[in-house]
């Protein structure tokens, strides 16, 4: 079974200069900035010393500014330009990594059509979160023919709906907020045909930079004048979830500067802030994590698949809940800022876990 991986690429040019490959420049600026050496920074990217100076020089001289700076006693630094260019490498990655994961994928199912007449494959169609990514490297250990596509929670029940996918992952919130979130996903849901097997819960809550500045508490304090908010795009359910809670907390879209902004993934959001873009997002505690931030938390969801009765016996489906199962998935989840355990690859019906069919 053949597996694509697809990773950003970007060039920077200006004028009539020759372009500059931005990839080994990036590696370069990363070590210096972790280790305080260019020689050091030069083992790592298995470069000659000389090559790796040439292509900081080479850097220096596209933007007209330096990238490093020397110290006595405090070894090499990173200038702010320096740093906004390892800041923009890290968004462009949280940004375009579900678009290139799902396409990878795809392109996977392509390749491997190719060397048999028939392959069988689940076709998962998901939000992006951190326990699909987490299953989905057990499943390529595991070498089990599973599809990709990341797209928000409604489109992937939507997908469900019109058989489209095998598997959709989408978010419900747990308490007061359960009935308003699952009313977007339940209208593509059918009891008698559906069920769920539960993979994960999270936390999701307020984004902030270290030492929290703005002294950000509450969803009130979005409101602030000087408080730049980044949101995520228009149909994801985090983004609806959001509206619920301001929408019951009586607060307006309008009064909060920057609501109508859009990035695709919890890391993206994350990479904003990091680098003082903006101040404060809402989204899943590992991202917050992951780039140094704060969280301030402020409620837990259940990430669900929803797929056909029929196929809960289907070999493939069984292989992917062993693997669902397992105590190592179970330890790399609980190791996850914001993500339990609870409940993983366990099969419920809509009215096990959300009420009567009335309520379904």
């Amino acid at each position: 079974m053949y597996k694509v991986h697809i990773h950003p690429h970007w060039q920077i040019s200006a004028g009539n200069q020759p372009s500059l490959d931005t990839t080994t420049l990036i590696q370069l600026l990363v070590s210096i900035q972790q280790g305080g050496a260019i020689a050091q920074a030069a083992r790592d990217a298995k470069l000659s010393y000389r090559y790796a100076w040439g292509l900081l020089r080479a850097g220096e001289k596209l933007f007209g500014e330096p990238l490093m700076r020397t110290g006595r006693g405090r070894g090499t630094t990173l200038t702010p330009l320096a740093e906004r260019l390892v800041w923009a490498d890290r968004r462009i990655t949280a940004r375009l990594s579900p678009t290139l994961e799902s396409l990878a994928s795809e392109l996977e199912g392509e390749m491997n059509a190719m060397v048999a007449d028939r392959l069988s494959r689940i076709r998962l169609s998901a939000s992006h979160g951190f326990a699909v990514a987490a299953l989905m490297a057990m499943v390529a250990e595991a070498a089990l023919p599973v599809e990709l596509n990341y797209r928000n929670s409604r489109d992937a029940v939507i997908a469900l709906a019109r058989r489209e996918c095998d598997l959709a992952g989408f978010h419900v919130p747990i308490g007061k907020f359960q009935a308003s979130a699952f009313a977007l996903y339940g209208r593509w849901l059918d009891s008698k045909s559906h069920c769920l097997i539960q993979l994960a819960i999270r936390t999701q809550g307020l984004f902030v930079a270290p030492g929290n500045p703005k002294n950000i508490t509450c969803l009130q304090d979005l409101c602030q004048p000087d408080v730049r908010f980044v949101n995520r795009q228009e149909g994801s359910g985090t983004r609806k979830l959001l509206g619920l809670m301001l929408e019951e907390a009586g607060i307006s879209t309008s009064d909060i500067n920057g609501f109508e902004s859009a990035e695709f993934t919890h890391s993206a959001v994350a990479a904003y802030i990091a680098s003082g873009m903006a101040d404060v997002g809402f989204g899943v505690q590992t991202a917050a994590a992951r780039f140094g931030l704060e969280f301030v938390p402020m409620l837990r969801e259940r990430y669900f698949f929803a797929l056909p009765l029929a196929a809960v016996e289907e070999p493939l489906i069984q292989s992917v809940l062993e693997i669902m199962r397992r105590p190592a998935y179970h330890a790399e989840l609980n190791a996850l800022a914001g993500y339990e355990a609870l409940g993983t690859g366990t099969i419920l019906s809509l009215e096990e876990a959300f009420g009567t069919p009335e309520a379904v």
